[in-house]
């Protein structure tokens, strides 16, 4: 729509220029209403009648956003059922950001107010898998929880 307008205006100023250069100056005024009047009919026409590929652009880089989240959500899932070592390098750290981030308790602020309310939020058994503290250095041969942990840690997220 800019290059519309800049070249509405090179086209009147044009149009005047020639109307001025011509031994007859009555054609100057008729001649920069045309160019005006081709202008607005143009930008008229063209914001009634959307370019096709804008509205293709739009849902194509919908569905490709759609794709990634869908094959992050794939990749977090196997991490979760692999080793303890995935789940305590990938997944702890991500959830235990989102936890600080809903609970509004920093550990960096109060360590022993983060703990308390991980514990409280999703029991022991659970925020033994989202406590970043609880990083096991043999997880390379433990299983990781699997993906039932993954949805109840995920659920009571939501619930925040």
């Amino acid at each position: 729509m800019t290059k519309l307008v800049i070249g509405g205006t090179v086209l009147v100023v044009a149009a005047q220029l020639v109307a001025l250069m011509l031994a007859d100056r009555q054609l100057a005024v008729p001649a920069a209403g045309v160019a005006v009047a081709a202008g607005v009919l143009t930008a008229g026409w063209r914001l009634s009648h959307p370019p096709q590929e804008a509205e293709d652009a739009a849902a194509d880089g919908a569905d490709a956003a759609l794709q990634r989240w869908l094959s992050r959500t794939e990749t977090l899932i196997s991490w979760s059922e692999s080793t303890r070592a995935d789940w305590d390098r990938r997944l702890r750290p991500l959830l235990a950001r989102q936890f600080e981030l809903a609970a509004g308790t920093r550990k960096a602020k109060d360590a022993r107010a983060f703990q308390a309310s991980g514990r409280m939020l999703f029991g022991p058994e659970l925020w033994a898998w989202v406590d970043p503290e609880n990083i096991s250095r043999t997880g390379s041969r433990e299983p990781g929880p699997g993906r039932d942990t993954l949805d109840e840690i995920l659920r009571r997220l939501e619930q925040l």
